[in-house]
């Protein structure tokens, strides 16, 4: 119950940020977009941004970086790095989620051998998943605020993020309830992350 608890405010908090129309995380990295220049915070930052590292944000108030260049410049260095292990751990969990599939379709054919490894392996992803999402979302902001023109990898990739996000914690809560649900969703999950991986582009 606490994980799923955890997972509910996790996909709220997410929403938020969503609904509200606050800047996507890597809205700025796509090349369709108009760039505004700011002094040394965007406009517009993701709700969680703006918790950690928005002008009155918990690293401003403790003191753990103050709001000034020589910060922001550590910052930005600091955000290109969770981007960069982001991106590889996107890439695995990718990986470990086409061999969940696999091996969930021989259970569900009847070949209960590898239960073990189906529920070691779905522990595994679950963790890199929420730590990938962790990452993007509360990465420091970057230096520029982006106004998005029509559709473009970053807003697809939003979009998608709110997709698999929810059927993550779908997959997670049908587990022992309902196999067919469970199994949906974890398709759901699995097709929406694929198409977030394909269509964003990282180039910071």
């Amino acid at each position: 119950m606490r994980l799923l608890r955890g997972l509910f405010l996790f996909a709220f908090i997410f929403t938020c940020s969503i609904s509200y129309g606050q800047e996507d995380l890597f809205a700025q990295l796509d090349g369709s977009q108009e760039e505004v220049p700011f002094d040394l915070l965007p406009e517009r930052m993701l709700f969680t941004q703006r918790l950690l590292w928005g002008e009155k944000g918990l690293m401003r108030l403790t003191g753990l970086s103050d709001l000034d260049e020589e910060h922001r410049m550590k910052e930005l260095k600091l955000r290109k790095t969770m981007l960069n292990v982001h991106q590889v751990i996107g890439y695995a969990t990718l990986a470990g989620m086409v061999a969940q599939g696999i091996i969930g379709g021989q259970l569900y054919n009847g070949d209960y051998s590898l239960y073990d490894t189906h529920e070691t392996l779905g522990g595994i992803v679950t963790a890199t998943y929420f730590t990938g999402a962790a990452l993007s979302l509360f990465a420091p902001p970057p230096l520029i605020s982006s106004k998005e023109i029509g559709l473009s990898g970053a807003r697809a990739h939003k979009w998608l993020a709110s997709v698999h996000l929810s059927a993550m914690i779908a997959t997670q809560y049908y587990k022992e309830r309902d196999k067919a649900l469970h199994r949906a969703s974890a398709y759901t999950a699995f097709g929406a992350y694929a198409a977030a991986t394909v269509v964003i582009r990282f180039k910071q």
